[in-house]
């Protein structure tokens, strides 16, 4: 079962997983953006084996987001692969991913996540167990970083252990678990470990511009790029770097109302949705969001303290209406 998405020299643009970002709805607005394929927010393998029904929602998708893959951690390789079978079975995902880049405490806590690159023979048995399992079914692809710290660089060994283990797809976040989101990602170590394997490699960190994507693609082997944190405050980043990869030029970004409209029409339908719950748990939800979206609109950093505490749409619509004049 092949990746088609790297057929015919294509170069996919990838929303990275995010988790408390990437719900259903976010990804419905980044793939009107641009993005190629999605990875859903990670849930756990014991999670899915011990409460199946409470944490489905987090590997909720609608069938425009394909091709798309839903990602697990776990540090337990038959736990995995019975969890990707329970999620494979009711969810026939595009591609099942395996979290071993996740930096947070909580995960890494329970030897998920980056902390499976201190022990790679066990991140390799995990990936082998949940790739027996599924077989034919469903394609399985890991996300890694490139290492626990910088005394500790794995990416290149780990690779090699993923591709044996029949993984199809590697993404790789080039940094280190200790640097969690500071500092520089490196391209050079992403470059060498994409140039030692056979199957593709997505590269992921610093991509926040259309001009990073390209060299990205340029000048090194990567098969596509993986964008987070850059896609929470812009996600019409896919559809600009779409634009320059193919024409080489780039759209002007949206105008301070554009983004207005973006963060009412975000709001309006996760509230519209339930996915949160009712309209308070949904804009305490959005909240982040909101902030992310407004950096450099014209008049929002007074209102940043209010948007922190917003806690429903009409308010959000009366704070907003004053900025209109401003952009």
């Amino acid at each position: 079962m092949a990746l088609s998405w790297f057929e015919h020299q294509q170069f996919p643009l990838y929303l990275a997983p995010m988790a408390g970002v990437t719900d259903p709805i976010f990804r419905t607005l980044c793939k009107e953006a641009g993005a190629d394929v999605m990875v859903t927010e990670f849930v756990s393998a014991e999670g899915v084996l011990q409460a199946w029904q409470r944490n489905h929602r987090y590997v909720e998708f609608e069938q425009q987001h394909r091709p798309l893959g839903i990602q697990i951690f776990g540090s337990n390789p038959e736990h995995a692969a019975a969890a990707a079978r329970i999620i494979v079975d009711a969810m026939q995902p595009d591609f099942l991913d395996i979290n071993a880049g996740c930096p947070v405490p909580k995960v890494v806590g329970k030897n998920g996540g980056s902390s499976l690159l201190k022990d790679l023979p066990l991140l390799q048995r995990i990936a082998a167990a949940v790739v027996k399992e599924l077989g034919d079914d469903c394609p399985v692809t890991t996300k890694i970083r490139i290492g626990w710290d910088a005394q500790s660089i794995c990416a290149p060994e780990a690779v090699l252990r993923l591709q044996d283990a029949g993984v199809q797809a590697i993404a790789i976040h080039g940094r280190t678990r200790s640097q969690q989101y500071g500092g520089k990602a490196d391209w050079e170590m992403i470059d060498t470990c994409a140039r030692s394997v056979q199957i593709p490699v997505i590269g992921n960190g610093d991509i926040t511009t259309p001009q990073d994507v390209q060299r990205a693609k340029e000048h090194t082997a990567v098969a596509g790029v993986m964008i987070g944190r850059a896609a929470m405050n812009a996600p019409w980043l896919f559809a600009r770097a779409k634009s320059y990869l193919r024409n080489g030029t780039i759209p002007p970004e949206p105008t301070g109302n554009e983004k207005l409209d973006f963060m009412l029409r975000h709001t309006r339908m996760a509230v519209d949705s339930g996915h949160y719950g009712n309209e308070l748990l949904t804009m305490r939800a959005m909240r982040a969001r909101l902030l992310a979206y407004a950096k450099g609109i014209p008049g929002t950093k007074p209102l940043r303290p209010a948007l922190s505490r917003v806690s429903s749409y009409d308010e959000l619509l009366e704070m907003l209406a004053p900025l209109r004049a401003l952009s």
